[in-house]
């Protein structure tokens, strides 16, 4: 489910953004950024806000800083969410931007990615995108994948993970509260055939990873903390 944490903190989008650029990979609008000649990639999967967050497009380019050519692919088809229109609630929105249907637009766009020389794929997901990336781990179409303070994410989702992952939760979320999380830690404890890694950062609340205040010293603290997790995910598994 979503709640009114998914809505929090929204961020300022902006087009232009980022040191990468915009182009068409299988039918999406996606931000790239990094080398095309990477044989390495890290596909970012927004939260509902989408892929023109300021936060968002500095992560991938930090990302792709480290080696890897990164994705980051419009899955709203330029519809992101906007708490500004009032009468188009979440639920309502949702209707038209499911996870699922982000998942069936991933795979293609994972063939195109293959198609540029790329033989590792690491994949990323905020928020909604959590759910898409945890599909993604349960039919090995990635190396391996993160899910930051994710949504929708279930107990069975996790006991079908097949490819190392990584899962960091936020102390303060209503949509995956550390309970849950801890349930995930359990599962995948008994997996020892999937590395895991799963850890609760305190002081901060769900969508703390993306869609914090850059003029908040603390805030961009935690954040880069878990980056830093992530980014060290991929380094060791993505290659």
């Amino acid at each position: 489910m979503l709640g009114p944490q998914c809505c929090e903190n929204p961020p300022v989008l902006n087009p232009l953004s980022g040191s990468g650029h915009v182009e068409k990979l299988a039918g999406l609008d996606v931000y790239v950024s990094g080398s095309p000649d990477s044989n390495k990639c890290v596909l970012l999967v927004s939260d509902i806000y989408g892929y023109e967050a300021p936060n968002l497009r500095a992560l991938a380019d930090k990302v792709a800083a480290s080696g890897f050519y990164v994705v980051v692919p419009d899955y709203f088809y330029g519809d992101p969410y906007d708490p500004s229109h009032q009468d188009r609630s979440v639920p309502v929105w949702i209707k038209d931007h499911g996870p699922d249907k982000g998942f069936e637009d991933t795979k293609p766009v994972l063939e195109a990615i293959k198609n540029k020389g790329i033989t590792a794929i690491g994949a990323a997901g905020m928020c909604w995108g959590g759910k898409v990336v945890v599909e993604l781990s349960k039919e090995e179409l990635i190396q391996a994948a993160v899910l930051l303070h994710p949504t929708y994410v279930t107990v069975d989702d996790i006991k079908d993970v097949k490819v190392p992952i990584a899962i960091l939760g936020a102390e303060d979320d209503f949509l995956t509260p550390p309970a849950l999380v801890k349930q995930f830690e359990e599962i995948l404890a008994s997996k020892p055939e999937v590395s895991s890694y799963v850890k609760i950062f305190p002081n901060v609340s769900h969508g703390w990873t993306t869609r914090y205040d850059i003029n908040d010293p603390e805030a961009v603290k935690a954040a880069e903390e878990a980056h830093k997790e992530m980014l060290d995910w991929f380094v060791t598994y993505v290659k």
